[in-house]
């Protein structure tokens, strides 16, 4: 007889009996190890080890080579879903390929990051796709989609998407709350995660390190409120890296580790990152609590059971039958010409008085400068680049090298202390492997290079070229092209070939020694130490090392401003492109929010005198985030922006120049005229504030879905119809230009008379289309009317208010060219109903000077004061025929001051046994009839809710 299989081996039983098959053959130790990132094989039931997480953001990131895609917000800039999906499908491909070779490799891949960019100072701004939810949603589907097939049962990979949730800081990441109104929370935050689940290719989420309101993200209500609600499928939870100990170390959420895990085990977290590779922590914390009864082993199946869930998708305990195990497409002719693609579809156009394209076959000289001119840059969730395009590279092979000159624009400099002048020893110039190209599980780790003599002082200087990064953080590097860095041991070498790693060791600031005229310490961003001089060579002073190394006083010897060899290459050419941008390691980053929008000083000279020294200057900006061009927007006569490319950047930026490709990226975020337009970063209201094209009432430099082209456009025949819970929306788009071009029509729909703050347009739906000449081609959307709705904090739900809405439709949100109104029928959902539901306090329509914190540690939102002027409104409350009473509910100790018809009344909260103990006091309040109600908060009060006690019936009776 042939011997049966185990049920959790049988193809033939669904997925649900195998996993329940497996789950009771596990003992609770082999249970338990599986919450952990790195669960071990269960060797006597011929399971393997498995791990949640492979970072897969524009590629396979951190295992070494592979093909390196443009950064997350240049695929948001390329508005074209079909794109991206295509994009996921060879990143898909890519991790499958690799683990084939690799079983270090993960099929988890935690990827995309659906975050919305609502204020571009924030330091991951490279990560998403868009300060709009729809777009971004729209975005995150396609490249889920191709990430996980089309097999309807097996998965080509598993994604998770990041980070959950409003997590726009990197300051205080991991301590920071962010306060979000039940408005925000809905009709924002949570509609970029909502939309990608609904769409079933999500396999689960990642909480963020953040708090929102007053609660870390780990223990979060909303993973089973919200999250879990929206899908009948499976979700994994997946923990951010360290983050199960912060509800613990840093954040003091709680008082144990076995509470903290506890408490994120029943929030709906699955699998633990934490302690790298050593599973032994976690798994004790999770006994720990078991024994404490914190948890029982219904929690733990519960996990254990979604993780299986996902292990079963992949295909892992059905290998002759999973579609994708046999995935050999890696850096594959199409793969490359696709990241092409999506590098030239991101580019944006945003001037251009008629000076590009440019014409390769004129044979003019075209002068190509700037400190990114030849630099193919990556960020921290990029592979290791298999080939690399630089602009350089790109405009010599199309316009013809002997037609290209060319000057970095970076200061040079000799460098003098009292052992002499700085100098690079000769070295053995067989270059090792780029930094990372072995691959790593924790690229943290990986570190720098100590085979190459460390700098020493003597009588033969060594030329250096500066650059100023902004904010006084520079990177010097020799002529060879390596970059000064500091290795563990301390020495300084020229060993680096690009700034990189978790902790930077490339970036220097000067420090002005007083005393010294001229005089300046070097120190060491990395470590915060100063750079010495040691016997055997240069080094950066450890920890009790400074007093027999002194830090060195240098005198900079500048030998050419970088401005000068701009300066000259421009006055040498017909035609001048300076391309500048950031490096994605420095100013902006995770872990670090940058400063400002201003486009680093350095880099504002060199275009200046570029443009002095020739009128026919573009500016090509290269960067992860937006700037406040406003005097470039004004003086020159062309500018250009992208994300970093990669590794085809280069050749797609030259074919945009040479009008190979016609421009039609479109800006995903608003880019604004300067820092005073900002908001704090910290401020999550993007109502309250006004902040993203949503609320923006300002004129920024450049809106958001702004992008010109090559080619001209005109739209016409805007048709809007309704059919039961649809609106079709259609328009012809014409190319009346002379060049073939892409063109990216945008929908937007605007409430005429709104009864709360709306936006004052949102982005219903676009598409990207290609026309030649002459062409045109009817272009239809179909709007859910539930997208003209918006949360309704009086009544607690979502509605569509009856009305006007105007659909618009356009090329920008600023450059509307159609419009038409349609009509929604219903009743009004009428005023506050106080009496019978209360007041939330967190459900204000206006606040100043609030935050929402957390009622509980497991749910519920109240609200306290954060300076002592202070208010909440709540608009048209409805009293009915008169209250008596009102009923406070606060913790704290204080005042709760309310004002109803200019009358206020003052409740005392007497000091309650701490922040989650809520009392419950009582005032007398006369009110009748709809009004505003204001309140004002007084010492440590946090309000949780409002209610209110009908007056008494008075009249006759019979």
């Amino acid at each position: 007889m042939t011997e049966q299989p185990q049920p959790f081996r049988d193809p033939q039983l669904p997925f649900a009996k195998r996993i329940d098959d497996l789950l009771q053959r596990l003992t609770l130790d082999e249970r338990i190890a599986m919450l952990h990132q790195f669960a071990p094989a269960v060797d006597r039931l011929g399971i393997g080890a498995f791990r949640t997480g492979q970072e897969a953001l524009h590629g396979v990131a951190w295992m070494g080579p592979a093909t390196v895609f443009p950064q997350a917000v240049a695929l948001g800039a390329t508005w074209n879903g079909e794109l991206v999906r295509r994009v996921g499908e060879a990143v898909g491909n890519e991790v499958r390929a690799k683990r084939a070779e690799d079983d270090r490799v993960g099929l988890n891949v935690w990827a995309p990051t659906v975050n919305l960019l609502r204020n571009p100072l924030w330091g991951r701004g490279e990560e998403g796709y868009s300060e709009d939810a729809g777009l971004t949603s729209a975005i995150a589907v396609a490249y889920t989609r191709g990430l996980r097939g089309d097999h309807p049962l097996y998965w080509r990979t598993a994604p998770v998407l990041k980070h959950w949730l409003a997590h726009n800081n990197e300051t205080d990441r991991d301590t920071a709350s962010s306060s979000v109104r039940p408005r925000v929370l809905h009709e924002y935050d949570l509609k970029a995660f909502r939309d990608a689940v609904r769409a079933g290719a999500v396999a689960g989420v990642m909480p963020a390190y953040n708090l929102v309101n007053g609660r870390p993200n780990h223990v979060s209500p909303l993973l089973s409120q919200q999250l879990r609600a929206w899908t009948d499928r499976s979700l994994v939870v997946c923990s951010d890296a360290g983050a199960p100990s912060n509800l613990v170390d840093s954040e003091h959420y709680f008082d144990t580790h076995e509470e903290a895990t506890a408490a994120a085990l029943r929030a709906g977290v699955d699998s633990f990152t934490d302690h790298g590779q050593d599973p032994t922590v976690m798994t004790g914390r999770i006994r720990g609590a078991l024994e404490r009864g914190l948890l029982d082993e219904h929690d733990i199946d519960t996990a254990v059971r979604r993780l299986l869930g996902l292990r079963f998708s992949l295909g892992e305990f059905d290998p002759g039958l999973d579609p994708y195990a046999d995935t050999a497409d890696f850096d594959t002719e199409g793969h490359r010409a696709l990241a092409l693609e999506a590098a030239e579809q991101a580019v944006v156009l945003l001037k251009n008085d008629g000076l590009l394209p440019l014409d390769p076959g004129a044979g003019k000289t075209v002068a190509v400068v700037g400190l990114l001119a030849d630099a193919c840059k990556l960020d921290w969730y990029s592979g290791t680049l298999i080939h690399r395009s630089t602009p350089l590279d790109g405009l010599r092979a199309r316009f013809g090298a002997e037609h290209i000159v060319f000057a970095e624009g970076a200061d040079l400099v000799r460098l003098k202390c009292a052992d002499g002048w700085l100098q690079i020893p000769a070295a053995d110039e067989s270059r090792e492997p780029v930094r990372g190209a072995e691959g790593a599980l924790d690229p943290a780790l990986l570190a720098g290079r100590t085979d190459l003599p460390p700098l020493t002082c003597g009588s033969a200087p060594s030329e250096l070229a500066l650059v100023d990064w902004g904010n006084g953080v520079i990177t010097l590097r020799e002529p060879a092209g390596r970059y000064l860095s500091v290795a563990e041991d301390g020495y300084v070498r020229a060993s680096a070939d690009e700034p990189g790693g978790w902790i930077v060791q490339e970036t220097f600031r000067w420090e002005a020694v007083e005393g010294h005229d001229g005089g300046h310490r070097l120190l060491h961003v990395g470590t915060g130490g100063y750079v010495s001089v040691a016997a055997d060579g240069v080094k950066v002073a450890a920890a009790g090392e400074e007093s027999s190394l002194p830090a060195a006083v240098f005198e900079i010897e500048l030998t050419e401003r970088g401005e000068d060899a701009v300066a000259r290459a421009a006055a040498a050419a017909d035609t001048v492109i300076v391309v500048a941008g950031n490096d994605a390691h420095i100013n902006g980053r995770e872990t670090e929010d940058r400063t400002t929008l201003d486009l680093p000083a350095q880099q504002e000279r060199l275009w200046r005198a570029a443009h002095a020294a020739n009128p026919r200057t573009v500016l090509a900006v290269t960067s992860a985030y937006p700037y406040a061009l406003t005097d470039a927007a004004a003086t020159l006569p062309a500018l250009l922006w992208t994300a970093h490319g990669g590794q085809a950047a280069g050749t797609a930026l030259a074919r945009v120049l040479a009008g190979d490709v016609s421009p039609a990226g479109r800006l995903p975020q608003t880019w604004y005229t300067s820092d005073a337009e900002l908001p704090g970063l910290l401020d999550y209201d993007i109502i309250g504030s006004r902040q993203t094209y949503l609320y923006y009432e300002g004129n920024p430099l450049y809106p958001f879905g702004h992008g010109l082209s090559y080619s001209d456009f005109t739209y016409s025949a805007l048709t809007a119809e309704r059919e039961g819970d649809l609106l079709h929306v259609s328009l012809t788009v014409t190319n009346t230009g002379c060049a073939a071009a892409d063109e990216v029509a945008q929908l937007y729909v605007r409430a005429v008379a709104p009864s709360v703050v709306r936006p004052l347009r949102q982005l219903a739906g676009h598409r990207r289309l290609h026309l030649a000449p002459g062409a045109a081609e009817r272009v239809g959307f179909t709007v859910a009317l539930s997208e003209l709705g918006h949360w309704d904090v009086a009544h607690g739900r979502w509605t569509v208010e009856p009305g006007a809405y105007e659909i618009q439709a356009g090329a920008s949100s600023a450059d509307i060219r159609l419009t038409a109104v349609v009509t929604v029928d219903g009743e009004p959902s009428g005023p506050r109903p106080v009496l019978a539901r209360g007041l939330e306090a967190a459900d204000y329509d206006e606040q100043l000077a609030t935050e929402i914190v957390d009622r509980a540690r497991t749910d519920g939102d109240a609200v306290t004061a954060v300076a002592g002027r202070n208010e909440l409104l709540y608009r048209d409350c409805d009293f009915g025929a008169g209250v008596q009473e009102v009923e406070v509910s606060a913790a704290g100790e204080g005042d709760v001051l309310i004002t109803v018809d200019g009358t206020t009344v003052t409740v005392p909260v007497p000091a309650t046994g701490g922040p989650y103990d809520y009392r419950t006091v009582r005032a007398g309040l006369s009110a009748s009839g709809t009004g505003d109600l204001r309140i004002t908060l007084r010492g440590t009060v946090r309000l949780a809710r409002v209610a209110f006690t009908g007056a008494a019936f008075t009249g006759a009776g019979e």
